[in-house]
């Protein structure tokens, strides 16, 4: 092994029953270095860094760290070599605070009493060496999402992690909190740690990475300088194809003489007086910051929250559904934003999925007519092109974009003929992005269905809306036709609650 290598994964292997989830990667990490490792939704990126955290054990390979052999690791055997992981799902205990976090199942004693205030004298330390202000007694659950991700990497720093791997770091993070991150991992590649990066945002890759890894399918494609590649390569490299349109087209199928659903003046669950159309053919953009009151709105509209004044009129009938299987049996479906908690079932399978909100319809006396639930999982596994080795696949075990085509096979299977979309994408990378963008094209274009898409990414919003609406904390602000659409207009609207209260 080359001295400059702090980390090498050799030829790594992992199989598991009837799938083969890697088939022979290998990448090497400098000291100090950034190495973005890529790959679409199921390439088998999260397999891999469980090989080297000790969450999974490798069929076959090596791993090399500084000079030491492995075959496999353990979490300890990880730890004691100084690799530690930053889950997209953070290993912390709300109820404690964010120093005992810190030294969690290490904690300092003095005697054999828990020492708190020498833990929160350290976790100062951490904290001030990452340049982050977080008072080591502010309990977890009273920090945001961007903090409670500074003290997972505090953490691995104070166990003397010199690799340190992130996984979707900026997922979660509002924008002001994902520059902080970037301004602490630069820092942490400065100081001589060396970091893997697994992010589908190829922004992030080009601000942050001196390397990036491409696998696809389980197998190591290509390695890759940063500066001297372009991001239609990487996107080729990822998916084995060109991507010649970010958004696929879609022809003019609007029936502007059929409204699918309309609110007036709806007010309820933060929102305030809302008014809206959308038509058969149409996919309408629901724009609006972090807060504005979007989610509010489609939890409404299926029936998970009640509106307290104005009207929903669903294909010329008021309704006012008091849960999600009332909205579900009028026709109205959602996709939500945590595919994992409030999507997709992921212990069972994707058949059970697939055919869930429909087994009282295809049931006799309770009996279930598996016939008939084998037919209609089949034919939607064909129709979403759902990459699985077996319709009794668990759900949790497809990648995230697999997750949402099973969640949108169940909607419809369930002949849903409204379709609310909350962050279609968020977590799925470029190319499974386009499968879902033609997936919406072809709901609206050849199936007649009418969608209302929420979307905090600007490009999507406006590349896949025919319309949008914009709220801002609970209020409707702005609609802009096609022509008007403009990242600078979206936002003026989307900001505008907060301007009217600085004027």
């Amino acid at each position: 092994m080359s001295e400059e290598y702090v980390l090498q994964l050799q030829h790594i292997r992992k199989e598991y029953p009837g799938v083969v989830a890697l088939k022979d990667v290998t990448l090497e990490l400098k000291k100090g270095e950034i190495l973005a490792l890529i790959g679409e939704n199921g390439a088998g990126k999260s397999t891999l860094i469980k090989c080297c955290s000790g969450a999974v054990i490798p069929t076959s390979g090596k791993i090399i760290v500084n000079n030491k052999e492995f075959t496999s690791m353990t979490p300890q055997l990880a730890a004691e070599n100084g690799i530690a992981i930053i889950y997209q799902e953070f290993n912390n205990v709300k109820e404690l605070s964010a120093a005992e976090n810190l030294f969690l199942g290490r904690p300092i004693r003095k005697g054999i009493v828990v020492d708190k205030a020498a833990m929160e004298k350290e976790a100062a330390k951490a904290f001030e060496r990452l340049h982050i202000k977080i008072n080591p007694k502010a309990l977890m659950k009273d920090l945001t999402v961007g903090y409670q991700q500074m003290v997972e990497i505090a953490k691995a720093i104070q166990q003397n992690a010199n690799i340190l791997i992130m996984d979707e770091p900026s997922a979660p993070l509002t924008s002001a909190e994902v520059e902080s991150m970037f301004e602490v991992v630069e820092q942490l590649r400065a100081e001589g740690v060396s970091i893997i990066y697994i992010s589908h945002r190829l922004d992030e890759i080009y601000r942050l990475s001196d390397r990036i890894v491409v696998i696809r399918d389980g197998e190591y494609v290509k390695t890759l300088i940063t500066e001297k590649s372009h991001v239609q390569e990487l996107i080729q490299l990822m998916v084995g194809r060109e991507l010649t349109q970010t958004y696929p087209p879609r022809g003019d199928c609007i029936d502007k003489n059929e409204v699918f659903l309309e609110l007036k003046n709806v007010t309820g669950n933060g929102d305030k007086n809302i008014n809206l159309k959308v038509h058969k053919g149409e996919i309408l953009g629901l724009g609006g910051l972090v807060g504005a009151g979007r989610t509010e709105l489609a939890e409404m509209i299926f029936g998970a929250a009640r509106k307290e004044s104005g009207q929903m009129i669903f294909k010329g009938k008021e309704i006012n559904p008091k849960s999600p299987r009332e909205a579900i049996d009028l026709g109205v479906a959602l996709v939500p934003e945590d595919r994992k908690r409030h999507g997709a079932m992921l212990g069972i399978s994707i058949k059970n999925n697939i055919n869930m909100p429909i087994y009282e319809r295809n049931s006799t006396l309770s009996v279930i007519d598996s016939k008939k639930e084998w037919e209609i999982a089949e034919k939607y596994e064909k129709n979403m092109a759902i990459k699985t080795p077996s319709l009794n696949q668990l759900v949790k075990n497809l990648s995230g974009g697999n997750q949402q085509k099973v969640i949108l096979g169940r909607w419809l299977a369930a002949d849903s003929e409204l379709i609310i979309f909350d962050e279609p994408t968020r977590g799925i990378d470029v190319g499974a992005k386009y499968e879902i963008y033609k997936l919406m094209n072809d709901l609206v274009e050849k199936e007649g269905k009418a969608i209302l898409m929420i979307s905090s990414e600007m490009e999507e919003l406006m590349g896949m809306s025919d319309r949008i609406v914009v709220l801002a904390e609970g209020n409707q602000t702005g609609e802009l036709q096609k022509e008007e659409f403009s990242q600078e207009t979206i936002m003026a609207f989307a900001s505008a609650a907060k301007v009217e209260e600085v004027e």
